[in-house]
């Protein structure tokens, strides 16, 4: 093997690792410091070593791994809302189009100019985005996920933006679970300004 083969082997060797060592996602700025240059970027790139998974974002390996995968390595300080959240809870059988993910909105939207995996973000004050957050397996890895007393808030609150089977569905088992916290809920409902249509919606039956 030629000296300059060797160093290759070395050099994708030790990048394998900083993958590994990074969740399999390493940002342009680190490849730079390995030390890699534009040109050797592109090269690997080329050859197959190196995949861009977005602007500014390289994997090894990235698009073999399932969207699971992909979502809790790329977007892991969000946490799953609506209709994904119920898909994940088991509140509902229809599994999204897209990820719907709540981020601080303090947050880079360029991180989410991706074509895959598909994701919407919904961007919230971060005193509230992890109210009601858990977090749980997903993928090779773990997501925050919102509780069932968080959901049923937040679905109220942007109702006209859900299937209206969803939201009955939801209600309908929220009320025969024997785990439910009524004294959460009604807590979150005052935070996210949906006090009234908790009371109206499933006061009621509670």
């Amino acid at each position: 093997m030629g000296k300059v083969q060797k160093k290759k082997e070395a050099l994708i060797q030790k990048l394998s690792q900083e993958m590994k060592d990074n969740g399999g996602l390493m940002k342009t700025s680190q490849l730079y410091e390995l030390p890699m240059d534009y040109r050797k970027i592109q090269q690997f790139v080329e050859e197959g070593i190196l995949e861009k998974v977005k602007s500014g974002y390289y994997g090894m390996g990235f698009s073999a791994k399932s969207e699971e995968a992909m979502v809790s390595e790329l977007f892991s300080d969000g946490v799953l809302c609506l209709e994904t959240a119920l898909f994940y809870r088991g509140y509902s059988r229809h599994r999204p189009v897209f990820w719907q993910i709540a981020v601080d909105k303090n947050t880079s939207k360029s991180r989410f100019k991706i074509n895959y995996p598909p994701v919407k973000p919904y961007y919230l004050e971060p005193d509230i985005l992890m109210l009601g957050a858990e977090k749980f397996s997903m993928g090779d890895g773990e997501m925050y996920i919102y509780n069932v007393e968080r959901l049923i808030c937040d679905c109220l609150k942007f109702e006209e933006k859900l299937e209206r089977d969803v939201l009955k569905q939801l209600l309908r088992q929220y009320i025969e679970e024997p785990q439910k916290d009524i004294q959460k809920l009604m807590e979150y409902a005052r935070i996210r300004r949906v006090m009234q249509k908790v009371q109206n919606r499933i006061g009621v039956w509670l």
